[in-house]
């Protein structure tokens, strides 16, 4: 291993542990910081202990091996994760488009604290408004059940917010109350719509976080939904990437799991 890829490998990781230590310590303590730490780890050791790595792997022939299949799926897995990024980039873009005249805008949940919306949450919330007071003819929804311990549902606070911090009429406001994730959000929404006469051909924005669009349109289009126009709000930067690390494994699950 050359100087130059051991000084990348440990100005990676260190990046890497740096980022995720700092949001471990506000307490986000999930897949998108645990297993980039761990991952900065590896590339610390590597860049620090490279000689005494090789010395140890010359000596077992089945382990030298190992590392390097180890080492060619990570190369494997970077690929596609790089081409799942890519096609995240493309659908933001897509979303920054003028939107068209909609039948609904549905607002997806994304958790709450002490009645109130998460900062994720309240941004999806904050992107939808200009949109219901733009389109007045528009079904908006907010979608979200109660959560474990919890006494009011989900899209009950969205709307409750909307009321408050926007001045959205709560006549305006369609609530879905019952779902616990965002396959259950798109899909108990459909009594709504269809109760308001809307079909699943008919434009229908969904809004969501920019890195959650990939999968909310894919869930939507398994469900029937023939033109989903997917609205993208913002991810603060603090945690942008390790959000779109986190939901590129979402994204797999969600595939395996057979959500569409």
């Amino acid at each position: 291993m050359t100087k130059l890829l051991r000084a990348i490998l440990l100005l990676t990781g260190l990046v890497l542990i740096i980022d995720c230590a700092a949001l471990i310590a506000v307490s986000k303590i999930n897949f998108g910081t645990v297993l980039p730490l761990l991952i900065g780890l590896i590339f610390i050791s590597h860049g620090l202990y490279w000689p005494t790595i090789k010395q140890r792997l010359s000596h077992h022939r089945w382990l030298n091996r190992l590392w390097g299949i180890a080492w060619g799926l990570f190369g494997l897995w970077l690929v596609s994760f790089g081409l799942f990024i890519g096609l995240l980039q493309q659908q933001i873009r897509q979303s920054e488009q003028p939107l068209p005249k909609v039948a609904a805008i549905i607002i997806l949940g994304s958790g709450t604290t002490d009645d109130k919306p998460t900062p994720t949450l309240a941004q999806r919330l904050d992107t939808a408004t200009p949109l219901i007071q733009s389109q007045p003819q528009a079904v908006a929804v907010t979608s979200g059940g109660i959560g474990l311990g919890r006494s009011r549902s989900e899209a009950d606070i969205m709307a409750s917010y909307l009321h408050e911090t926007h001045g959205v009429p709560l006549g305006r406001i369609e609530q879905e109350s019952t779902s616990t994730s965002t396959e259950e959000n798109l899909l108990n929404t459909q009594a709504i719509l269809q109760a308001h006469g809307i079909n699943l051909n008919e434009p229908i924005a969904i809004v969501t976080s920019d890195f959650h669009t990939i999968r909310s349109a894919a869930i939507a289009h398994h469900q029937g939904y023939q033109n989903p126009i997917m609205v993208a709000s913002p991810t603060p930067l603090s945690i942008r990437y390790n959000a779109w690390f986190r939901e590129y494994f979402a994204f797999i699950s969600g595939w395996v799991l057979g959500e569409y």
